[in-house]
């Protein structure tokens, strides 16, 4: 399954973490600086009107209980947040759930977060496994697999359970598994990638669930033989043509260049935007029209020491690499000019992650 095996890679290359040795930008590199620290391995980052932003920390597990995950045993907790950040100084709005191993590593929690114009905070909340798996985490696991609306008071509501349609749609027809990853906040519906469940899905009115688009499995070769890989699907944006556009991790054997853009027109197939990327994490559109991308990893998630790169892609369809150096498992990106652009970085990372500011 996706987790499991997305996991069992990180693990061994997470290890290497400090020796990273990538290879060379095709641009001058941008100036990076680090403008927060001490987060909860960080996931999706948004700008918010008035200065500073929101991050998704997916946290760092807890005190449990405890019992099978994705990778062995875990721990449950509230370690997971939705965290204002301003001039570096972290405010967490709200306490999440997060799983986790028993050193806080490799947590799945919030995994994006969104904010309507009236200021409503949405966030989507990661589970990696069926709405079965969730009951052994006890009250603290309740709003796993879960797209939530944070309140006023510093709670959090559920909005629509999205492990359970997956259970009762399944609608890529493979195992059952869900984990929310990006979220895409629109005026009348929030649009959520479903990395698990290899999907596309809009949630509207009162919290009711429909599928936008189902994403493809591909049959790629890996140590002489053909295997099925999952799209992976992790993010969504709406683009200047008003499609939405979805990003693709993929899944062992993470081949380089494996990795693709697909455009989704509701009521029709996906197709094909952009080829020859390596697990994407995330992606945005500036207001050129410019769509960057995010690799979790530009040389596979299998190299022995994975690095994240940032692209661009403008609208003729020329790649610019942007950054391929110092980027360790970055995880979300916020284009504010074509000359500053904000990402979260170690989004794998127990007290370790960071935002960074480029500028170019």
């Amino acid at each position: 399954m996706f987790a499991r095996r997305f996991l069992v890679v990180l693990a061994a290359s997470v290890l290497s973490l400090p020796a990273v040795t990538p290879a060379a930008a095709n641009t001058t590199a941008p100036t990076v600086t680090v403008v927060a620290s001490n987060l909860n391995s960080p996931r999706g980052l948004i700008w918010v009107r008035g200065g500073g932003f929101l991050v998704a920390e997916a946290g760092k597990g807890g005190s449990g209980p405890c019992g099978p995950g994705p990778l062995g045993t875990m721990c449950v907790g509230r370690s997971g947040a939705v965290t204002r950040v301003r001039e570096g100084t972290l405010t967490r709005l709200v306490r999440l759930p997060s799983i986790a191993l028993p050193d806080g590593s490799f947590a799945f929690g919030t995994h994006d977060v969104g904010m309507k114009r009236d200021g409503r905070i949405y966030a989507t909340i990661g589970l990696a496994g069926s709405p079965e798996t969730r009951e052994q985490w006890g009250p603290k696991g309740t709003l796993l697999g879960h797209l939530v609306r944070v309140t006023r008071s510093g709670g959090a509501r559920a909005v629509a359970d999205l492990a359970a349609y997956e259970a009762s749609h399944n609608p890529d027809g493979g195992p059952v598994e869900s984990d929310p990853f990006g979220l895409l906040v629109r005026p009348r519906s929030i649009i959520v990638a479903d990395a698990g469940a290899n999907d596309l899905l809009r949630v509207g009115h009162e919290g009711r669930i429909s599928t936008l688009a189902v994403f493809p499995h591909r049959n790629v070769q890996f140590e002489g033989q053909t295997v099925e890989m999952d799209a992976v699907p992790t993010t969504a944006a709406h683009g200047p043509d008003g499609a939405f556009y979805v990003g693709q991790l993929t899944v062992i054997p993470y081949p380089v260049g494996g990795a693709r853009i697909y455009r989704v027109v509701p009521r029709h197939r996906p197709t094909i935007f952009a080829r020859g990327f390596t697990n994407i994490i995330d992606i945005a559109f500036d207001r050129r029209g410019n769509l960057y991308v995010l690799e979790i990893a530009h040389n596979s998630l299998r190299a022995s020491a994975p690095y994240g790169a940032l692209l661009r892609v403008s609208p003729n369809g020329v790649k610019t690499m942007l950054l391929d150096r110092g980027l360790s498992f970055p995880t979300s990106v916020v284009v504010r000019s074509p000359h500053r652009i904000y990402l979260t970085n170690c989004g794998v990372c127990p007290g370790g992650g960071e935002v960074l500011r480029l500028d170019r």
